[in-house]
């Protein structure tokens, strides 16, 4: 299986505070990175205060897109990722960015969660690591976000998010350049409170290993062990001694310690503070520091899913169990689902693994609202797989799934695919309406053989056409598809039956 792997495989990460891209080349199960490329952007830094991204760092972000954009151009879609994270999960103007920055560097961009930025770190940390079987704490401290795991192996067990990052709290408190004890000691409390709800939990669990990723924290390993206050890694006492660095130097344009870049001086007392007040809050003493993280932790899930080994469908699965969904009746509707799907998806343009991927899944999880109350289970089911965490999947395919799911039974919900970006709703509008024929097919829910359906389909237009007599026989079934009918008068779709 793995010879039939794609000769290059990328990963963008569009950070907060610097844009990464990583090409690497494939063999053997294995991936090997041949070219990187990073700028920075600090998109954070030109977030204002209603959290919209401001003129100057857009123009940067674009620019730096299309000049990976010309990087990538003769990839395969597939075999590219490109993530966002904290600045576009906060920025308002966050979509309308998206759009452009799409057609900037050519290829879609998924915004994750604060909590799959925290796994694919993990992931990324984890493959990097000798196989060590200890409880490990893997903090990685970005430009907006701040991620703490807990796992053991490729496990993350425990993984939370936090909102501080070293350019939001760099902005926040030395804004104008000044390095005071006293500013420092408040950036510190403020990470402290961000902290304070996750210390018992992580405290309790025993790590045995504490692990730093990303930019601030080797930065701060390179400071520390260029001027000789640490031999390995980052240790409490050496931070101490950077901390006094800084008031002593009592200026970022003053800072002109060894081992520090010129690119990170601007946001490094926001990144001290931070690491000080983990340090402090969780008693740790030494830290090692990874050269792997949310980067190669892409590559590892772009390699995952091209080996079918895609952990969304563990997810999905995960989720089947978690809320005891009737599989049988999934399967139902799946089987009808996607053989209408076969008939059609050429001429509604609907083709695709991708699209077959999330009517499969929608399959699956059509009916897990009905662990809430069996009343408005749609409502339920699209309202929990908007807000549920996802391992695996982007904010985007999560909200898309979470629509289909919402529109499978009763009123067709237009208004909520109104929430999806444009170039994909009308794929999915049509990917729900299929879904909510196989449902209504399977009313009776059970193993029955429904007999050969025939779909015809000419822009909005929906025929089904059944074998002679068979609707006559089943007078419900006639009742249900009539009633469907009248549901999908509401949206652009138009469906008769014979």
């Amino acid at each position: 299986m793995t010879n039939d792997l794609p000769a290059t495989i990328t990963a963008v990460d569009l950070g907060s505070n610097s844009f990464h891209l990583v090409v690497a080349e494939t063999a053997n199960g294995r991936f090997k990175i041949v070219d990187r490329m990073r700028t920075m952007v600090r998109l954070a830094a030109g977030l204002t205060s209603d959290n919209r991204i401001d003129d100057e760092a857009l123009k940067r972000a674009i620019k730096c897109l299309q000049q990976f954009g010309e990087r990538l151009r003769h990839l395969e879609p597939n075999n590219v990722r490109i993530v966002g994270t904290n600045t576009l999960r906060l920025a308002r103007n966050g979509p309308a960015f998206q759009a452009q920055a799409e057609a900037a560097v050519g290829y879609p961009i998924d915004v994750i969660s604060g909590r799959e930025e925290a796994r694919l770190i993990y992931l990324g940390v984890s493959h990097g690591l000798e196989d060590e079987s200890d409880l490990r704490l893997v903090i990685d401290i970005g430009g907006g976000s701040t991620e703490l795991i807990l796992g053991r192996r490729f496990d993350p067990l425990i993984m939370e998010s936090l909102h501080m990052g070293c350019v939001a709290m760099s902005v926040a408190h030395f804004s104008d350049g000044k390095i005071t004890d006293a500013r420092l000691k408040r950036a510190e409390i403020r990470a402290k409170q961000e902290l304070e709800p996750l210390e018992a939990t992580y405290r309790e669990s025993g790590w045995q290993s504490v692990i730093g990723a990303s930019g601030t924290n080797v930065a701060i390993r390179d400071i520390v062990i260029a001027n000789g206050w640490s031999k390995d890694g980052i240790t409490a006492n050496s931070l101490l001694k950077l901390r006094a660095s800084l008031i002593a130097a009592g200026d970022i344009g003053n800072l002109n310690l060894p081992g520090l870049s010129e690119e990170r001086r601007d946001v490094l007392p926001g990144g001290v503070a931070i690491l000080l007040g983990i340090f402090q809050t969780f008693g740790i003493e030494h830290m090692r520091v990874s050269s792997s993280a949310l980067r190669e932790g892409l590559l590892y899930d772009l390699q995952g899913r091209i080996q079918h080994e895609d952990v969304r469908e563990q997810t999905v699965e995960a989720l089947v169990d978690r809320y005891s969904t009737d599989r049988a009746q999934s399967h139902r509707v799946l089987c009808t689902a996607k053989d209408l799907w076969l008939q059609v998806n050429a001429l509604w343009n609907i083709c695709g693994t991708d699209l077959e991927q999330l009517l499969r899944w929608a399959s699956a999880l059509h009916e897990i609202g009905s662990a809430i109350a069996h009343s408005q289970y749609h409502k339920h089911g699209g309202y929990l797989l908007t807000h549920l965490d996802m391992p695996g999947f982007s904010r985007g395919e999560q909200r898309t799934l979470a629509v289909l799911v919402r529109g499978h039974r009763r009123k067709f919900p237009v208004a909520e695919f109104e929430t999806l970006a444009d170039a994909s709703r009308d794929k999915i509008e049509k990917l729900c309406v299929l879904l909510r024929l196989a449902v209504v097919l399977h009313r009776r829910r059970t193993d029955a053989q429904l007999p050969a359906i025939q779909i015809r389909v000419e822009d909005e237009r929906i025929r089904l056409q059944f074998p002679d007599e068979w609707l006559q026989e089943h007078q419900l079934t006639m009742a249900d598809l009539a009633q469907e009918a009248d549901y999908l008068k509401m949206s652009r779709f138009r469906l008769k039956f014979r």
